[in-house]
C-alpha cells in the first residue's frame, strides 16, 4: 500500500514516539553499507531490555534503506510479525504484510500515527528521520545503546540538526558489552 501524506496535523500528541537502536562508540548506527555485523558481535551477556521495550510498541516507522537492510539480514525470517511497519520512500514500493510504504512530510506523517488508536510508535532509522522528529520535539523517550566499537565513518546516529535540548537520564543498563542509556524528552 503506497501513502503519500501532506496534512498538517500540529497541536496533537497521543500515542508516544520512541527511539530504541544501537551506535558504535563514535556515533553510528550503521557502516557505509548499511551493516549492523559491529552490532551483532557485540555480546550481550544472554540479557536484553527489548523484550520489555517490544511489548509496549505496535508500530514501527523506518526509512526505506533501514527497511531493506533489516529484510536482508533476516533472509527468510518474519519481519516483526504482529507490529504495523511505515516505510519512507521516494518511490512506490509493491505492498508487503503489515507494511505500508509512504511518502511526504514525516512531522506530519508521524503526527497522524500518534492520533490513531494504539500504543507505542517506534523510530528504527535512520539517522535523518531521528533529526528530523527530535526538531520537531516528538520524541517521548529514548533507548540508545552504545557498543564498544569504533568504526570511524558510516552513517550516524544523531546528523547535524536544529535539535539542541538537554534529556532527563532516567536509567542505564548494562548487558555485558552493550551499555543502554535511557532518556526521557520534553
Amino acid at each position: 500500500m503506497w501513502y503519500h501524506f501532506e496534512n498538517d496535523w500540529s497541536g496533537l500528541v497521543m500515542r508516544p514516539v520512541y527511539f530504541y537502536g544501537a551506535m558504535s562508540l563514535d556515533g553510528y548506527l550503521a557502516d557505509d553499507h548499511d551493516d549492523l555485523q559491529w552490532l551483532f558481535d557485540t555480546d550481550l551477556g544472554g540479557k536484553s531490555t527489548y523484550p520489555e521495550f517490544e511489548a509496549c510498541i505496535d508500530t514501527l516507522v523506518m526509512g526505506r534503506a533501514t527497511y531493506d537492510a533489516t529484510l536482508s539480514m533476516l533472509g527468510d525470517e518474519p519481519f516483526y510479525p504482529g507490529i504495523r511497519k511505515v516505510v519512507f520512500t521516494h518511490t512506490e514500493r509493491e505492498s508487503q504484510p503489515e507494511t505500508e510504504f509512504v511518502s511526504g512530510d514525516v512531522v506530519s506523517i508521524v503526527k497522524k500515527l500518534q492520533q490513531q488508536s494504539g500504543s507505542g510508535i517506534w523510530i528504527v532509522g535512520g539517522g535523518q528521520l531521528v533529526a528530523t522528529l527530535l526538531e520537531a520535539g516528538l520524541f517521548s523517550e529514548m533507548w540508545v545503546q552504545i557498543a564498544p566499537v569504533l568504526l570511524g565513518h558510516g552513517k550516524r546516529l544523531f546528523p547535524e540538526g536544529d535539535y539542541s535540548q538537554r534529556l532527563q537520564f532516567i536509567d542505564h543498563t548494562q548487558m555485558s558489552e552493550l551499555n543502554e542509556l535511557h532518556f526521557k524528552l520534553n
